[in-house]
């Protein structure tokens, strides 16, 4: 089960809906019960006097003895509002799990870590790729056994926190408290594979007056393979989870110094090796030889496998103190990640077809080093804070700095990976199959900084009444200056009831991945070789074709919702909100001679058969809801909890703002295809519902995970896929055998539901089953052995 055990904690750990005594117990090692959104320096009210919505989600029974094993996949399970669905068949994407707030992309979510800003990763999706065009935050670099909590603010907070926080805000809160315990966990799918192993320890050292908290993770997933034996149109097709293998381990403490000054530190590191199968390509008799296969070499076809290596390090180093009766936290983070990819059980059709040509086998290398990126991140934070008792009911007024360094590269890749060696005409594609190098054209290393300064300030101005206003003004080096704001409100019409509400601006800076990434490939038009390019912003192609220099995204949030409180063990909250977005970034269409002859006349003049831009084009609106209920009672001798949450939301696509010299073309710029995957790039609607009975030493568990429909652009001229409501049940048991060892076991996707069966011509992954929705493996099983030392 996916931490159904929740309650008796939901009203603190699934939505802080509970009462002070739940929240203090569930929530205790929250220093001072401090949540994202508040920069308040004295304990945090209860969520349900909250001016925005936070839920926070205990992360202990996930890890102790929940159904999943890496974090993405925990809270799409958890939370209605979060969306990570694994990926199949679209390059890079199946190596890092992409995550997004309230449907919107997975880069207008910012993620923090013990309230620090963490990196994002090198990678910007691009083939097939929900979240297309976007580059987010791996999740899965933190290993469970290391978090406390996780904390999700469901509103804008650009104000509070600068870059990304369009559609909310991810906190991770490591822990760092005394103590020793270890996982043990295996679980597969009910087909059989997927076989997913995990080894896991914690232990917090007293270290000079505070504590120091120590996680190794060991996981090992294999890989999962849907693929139809039958079916003759998809061929020897790879169709599933990646198999990965990560060895991570992460440190967590503060230690006090004199008076009130304290110094912490995060350091962590994740290496993982990942494995995905790329799209077929045929044997002798499909038209793949001599363009994609060597007869001599995979006679009956064969699978290209994209092997990423992927690094991930973060620090955070801090000084708190308190000057003259105000709170300051002086901190230093460094986050990085890189990947470096080699394509394996692959050839380059030019060198197999060259050496055909010379009397040879027709006999390619079959495995290339394809190159890769990376991308870092440094910042710097001063933040200042003070609580003022007698100034407007009492006032916090917070304000602070912040200076950031970001840097992005891509490497070459070795020839082989991406050279022509054949010649013009000569019918061998350039380039190792399934994932064509980066070439020496490619390459970059490009950096930018930005410079910040914000100031917030939460008042009580009558028993019923807190209002908080923030401001920040952000300056990069690379596009210029923005400032936003943000106002919030509550007024409590009885103990039991609050209204709240929140209008903010915000904004999100174009990523270096989006402004310089650039990809060049070979393909054959009417039998010629050409280049087509993913070309950077700024580029020679890109500003012959008219795309302007990248600015920031700017958006408008409004929220308006109640919370319910009639009693210690019951609450109720419901959030209306708005997000308009103007000049969303996005990837274009394809670009060339018969869809544009004027643009196409200047590629080809360049030596450029087709090109692809990210562009500031598209102005977008997202309406939900998100509604959440929990209550606890006693039943027989145990006790019976219960919980619901639920989001619904509706993304469109308002403008296009084709820039002057793509008038008219605005069904290249953005197709239809390309539309829906920005407006439904998650489900429109997700629920959970969730039972757990505890008696005794036993607790047993019930979930009900609801996704809502979903519509997905095929391939052909006026083809929707339409994938159906689908809903999945977990079921679990708990048996807390001695005092120190828990032993659970369960089901995920108990009755095997799997999305909405398709052509597979139409689909992203070209099989009937895309990875929409849920995913589609099927039903899986686990059990897990928990030990406190």
């Amino acid at each position: 089960m996916h931490a159904i055990r929740l309650l008796p904690t939901a009203l603190a750990a699934l939505t802080l809906l509970g009462s002070a005594p739940v929240l203090a117990q569930e929530a205790s090692s929250l220093e001072r019960v401090t949540v994202v959104g508040s920069r308040k320096s004295l304990p945090a009210a209860s969520a349900t006097e909250t001016l925005v919505p936070v839920d926070i989600y205990a992360m202990g029974k996930v890890a102790e003895g929940g159904g999943q094993f890496d974090l993405a996949q925990s809270l799409q399970f958890l939370s209605p509002s979060f969306n990570s669905t694994r990926q199949t068949g679209a390059d890079g994407a199946d190596l890092i799990d992409s995550a997004a707030l309230r449907g919107l992309g997975s880069d207008q979510t910012l993620v923090l870590v013990n309230g620090k800003r963490r990196h994002t990763v090198a990678l910007v999706n691009l083939f097939g790729a929900r979240n297309r065009g976007a580059t987010g935050t791996d999740m899965n670099s933190l290993p469970l056994l290391a978090i406390d909590n996780v904390q999700v603010l469901r509103d804008g907070a650009a104000a509070q926190y600068g870059s990304d926080a369009i559609a909310g805000v991810l906190n991770i809160q490591l822990k760092k408290r005394a103590g020793c315990e270890a996982v043990a966990g295996y679980g597969q799918y009910s087909a059989g594979d997927g076989k997913n192993y995990l080894a896991s320890a914690y232990c917090g050292v007293k270290l000079g007056g505070g504590t120091l908290g120590i996680t190794g993770e060991w996981q090992d997933r294999g890989r999962s393979n849907r693929n139809d034996p039958n079916d003759e149109n998809v061929g020897p097709r790879t169709i599933g989870d990646t198999a990965v293998k990560n060895k991570t381990v992460y440190l967590n403490g503060e230690f006090p110094l004199a008076g009130d000054n304290k110094v912490y530190l995060t350091a962590g590191a994740q290496d993982r090796d990942a494995s995905s199968g790329a799209w077929s390509r045929g044997g002798v008799g499909s038209g793949d030889i001599p363009s994609r296969n060597s007869a001599a070499m995979y006679p009956n076809g064969f699978v290209p496998f994209i092997n990423g290596d992927v690094k991930d390090r973060y620090v955070i180093v801090g000084w708190k103190s308190s000057v003259a009766g105000w709170d300051t936290d002086l901190s230093q983070t460094y986050g990085a990640n890189k990947m470096r990819y080699n394509i394996s059980n692959t050839l380059n059709a030019s060198i197999a077809n060259k050496d055909l040509a010379g009397g040879g086998k027709g006999i390619s290398p079959t495995s290339f080093d394809a190159g890769g990126f990376g991308f870092s991140q440094a910042t710097t934070n001063l933040d200042v804070s003070r609580y003022f008792p007698d100034l407007l009911g009492g006032s916090n007024i917070a304000f602070g700095a912040e200076y950031r360094r970001e840097k992005y590269d891509i490497v070459a890749g070795e020839p082989g990976s991406y050279v022509d060696a054949d010649g013009v005409g000569q019918g061998g594609n350039a380039g190792s199959q399934g994932f064509p190098g980066f070439q020496p054209g490619d390459a970059t290393n490009k950096r930018r900084s930005s410079q910040a300064l914000y100031a917030d300030w939460e008042a009580t101005l009558t028993p019923s009444l807190t209002v908080d206003a923030a401001l920040r003004a952000e300056h990069y080096s690379d596009f210029g200056s923005t400032t936003t704001a943000k106002l919030a409100g509550s007024y409590s019409l009885s103990k039991a009831l609050l209204l709240r509400g929140a209008a903010s601006t915000g904004f999100r800076a174009p990523s270096l991945q989006q402004l310089y990434f650039s990809s060049t490939f070979t393909d054959f038009i009417s039998g010629q070789p050409l280049d087509v390019v993913l070309a950077p912003n700024g580029s020679k192609i890109s500003n012959a074709a008219g795309v302007p220099a990248l600015k920031q995204e700017k958006s408008k949030n409004l929220s308006v919702g109640f919370t319910f409180k009639p009693g210690s063990d019951t609450a109720i909250t419901a959030d209306l909100y708005q997000i308009n977005i103007r000049d969303r970034i996005v990837l274009s269409g394809r670009f060339d001679a018969d869809n544009y002859p004027a643009l196409g006349a200047i590629l080809q003049g360049l030596g450029v058969g087709q090109a692809q831009f990210f562009v500031n084009s598209v102005n977008t609106r997202t309406r939900g809801l998100d509604v959440t209920a929990s209550t606890r009672a006693k039943l027989g001798d145990g006790q019976l909890s219960t919980f619901l949450a639920l989001n619904v939301s509706r993304t469109t696509v308002s403008g296009i703002n084709a820039p002057a010299s793509l008038k008219g073309f605005e069904d290249v710029l953005l197709s239809t295809r390309e539309r829906l995957f920005i407006e439904e790039a998650g489900p429109r609607a997700k629920g959970t519902l969730g039972v757990e009975y505890s008696r005794g030493a036993w607790t047993g568990e019930a979930k009900l995970i609801h996704f809502g429909k979903q519509t997905q652009g095929g391939f052909s001229d006026g083809v929707l896929l339409k994938y159906k409501p689908k809903t999945s049940m977990d079921l679990g048991a708990t048996w807390q055998a001695t005092p120190a060892l828990k032993l659970s076991v369960g089901g995920n996707n108990v009755f095997n539901v799997k999305p909405t069966r398709q052509d597979p011509f139409e689909t992203d992954n070209g099989f009937y089953y895309d990875s929409v929705q849920f995913g589609l493996n099927g039903a899986s099983y686990y059990a897990r052995a928990h030990y406190r030392f």
